[in-house]
């Protein structure tokens, strides 16, 4: 039977509506993870005093 190959292909960065996925390197134990960047979901407004009435 054939060995399964140790390295891994190339996968291309990932983007969805909310975030973006990029593959990592590969550790010492051949492990290769995903790392996940979430765009900011809100927006972060300056607050301001309401006039008085």
């Amino acid at each position: 039977m054939s060995q399964q190959s140790k390295s891994r292909p190339k996968v291309p960065e990932g983007k969805a509506r909310f975030y973006t996925t990029k593959q990592m390197q590969p550790n010492e134990k051949g492990f290769v993870g995903y790392q996940t960047v979430w765009d900011s979901l809100q927006k972060e407004v300056q607050y301001k005093t309401p006039k008085r009435p």
